[in-house]
């Protein structure tokens, strides 16, 4: 496919989303990514079902640019083709838990014996070392693990994040590692561990907010949308829906007063006069934005505010997101198509652009071994042989 990782091949091993969207950004930048998978399909090629085939939503999203082959790793045969496979590989991505890693045969010692240079790239729940270190989770368990369930919602019941930022965080995190090893074994020859950890990923996405509990003991509690460091910082009604405001920083705070037209008020007493304090006051300042707003539809608020260099953005449902005009213009997502879909799939593309070298959805997320065949011939298997595996239940 060409891209900056043209020549690089990766074995993709992982479920669901940090090891697959790892490879996923891995692919798009163009490193050649095989998905290993289950003979009758991993179980996240089927989550949130949207085609005749029940692929889900979230394959279609971490899994395009990719080869798929389908294989029994468990058996001899299997394994075979498996050492056949990680001596063409320069990266194994796998987001299973050690004890899995070791019966499969792709611990790093494993993987080692048959190319010395592979890059293993894993992901775990919570890390080690540590007593929880062979446990499994998911992105939930991590939220809740960091202070961030805690702090969102009004605090009864404390709320998780609808959106999955802590496995999509481990991939990044997992992707920029991988990309720092591969450097380092331009560099010394060597491979090495690339070790992610969901609960790792949570936590430096809190951190923040457990340095301040840590150093001066605040004690926060959750304040719902209500911001606590600064203000406005809130979601507001208008007349037809809700806008998000954050005003950070006295040059916004400055902007912010202007706009209203109270710079008076609101700049001349103390108990505004920097972001901590502002944000000690916020039910004060978010009740006069709330008027503001009220008197307004959100498009003349988002208009408004954005005019005056305020950050802010409507509330927008899934569909509105899809017509947004500024998210249609901006080719965030690229139109998929799949076999089986009754319309084509809105897929994002990386997050990041290069302007000289830019990513690039080429393919579509692959069906189920739709590759195995071409795959098994180029590691030197004839016809004959790829029949005699699938007969055996190996392929």
């Amino acid at each position: 496919m060409g891209g900056v990782l043209e020549g690089v091949r990766v074995l993709d091993f992982g479920r669901y989303i940090a090891g697959p969207y790892c490879a996923t950004l891995l692919a798009e930048f163009g490193a050649d990514v095989i998905r290993v998978e289950k003979r009758d399909g991993s179980e996240d090629r089927f989550v949130a079902p949207v085609g005749e085939g029940g692929e889900g939503a979230l394959f279609l999203q971490v899994n395009r640019n990719k080869k798929c082959i389908t294989l029994d790793p468990m058996k001899a045969e299997g394994q075979e083709v498996m050492r056949r496979l990680i001596a063409t590989a320069d990266v194994v991505v796998a987001n299973l838990p050690p004890q899995t890693l070791r019966a499969m045969k792709l611990d790093y010692e494993s993987l080692k014996a048959i190319k010395p240079d592979i890059i293993l790239t894993t992901a775990t729940a919570f890390g080690g070392p540590g007593p929880w270190s062979d446990r499994v989770g998911f992105d939930g368990v991590a939220q809740a693990m960091s202070g961030s369930v805690y702090m969102t919602g009004a605090g009864d019941p404390p709320y998780r994040a609808a959106v999955n930022w802590v496995d999509f965080g481990t991939a990044l995190h997992c992707a920029f590692g991988t990309l720092a090893a591969l450097i380092e074994r331009g560099k010394s020859g060597r491979g090495q561990i690339v070790e992610g950890a969901l609960l790792a990923t949570a936590l430096s996405f809190t951190n923040a907010t457990l340095i301040e509990q840590a150093v001066i003991n605040v004690n926060r509690v959750p304040t719902g949308n209500l911001g606590q460091t600064a203000a406005p910082a809130d979601i507001y009604r208008t007349k037809d829906g809700w806008v998000l405001c954050q005003v950070t920083g006295h040059p916004l705070f400055k902007r912010w007063a202007r706009l209203i037209g109270e710079e008076e008020l609101w700049l001349n007493d103390p108990r505004f006069a920097d972001d901590i304090s502002r944000g000690n006051n916020g039910r004060i300042i978010s009740e006069r934005m709330a008027r503001w707003c009220a008197e307004r539809t959100t498009q003349e608020a988002v208009d408004a505010l954005g005019q005056a260099m305020i950050p802010t953005g409507p509330v927008l449902s899934p569909q509105q997101a899809l017509d947004h005009p500024h998210i249609r213009a901006a080719g965030f997502m690229q139109d998929v198509d799949y076999p089986g879909l009754p319309k084509q799939a809105p897929v994002a593309r990386a997050a990041v652009r290069l302007s000289e070298t830019p990513g690039n959805i080429a393919t579509r997320p692959p069906t189920l071994g739709e590759h195995t065949d071409l795959i098994l011939a180029e590691l030197g298997y004839d016809e004959a042989a790829i029949a005699a595996l699938r007969r055996g239940g190996i392929i």
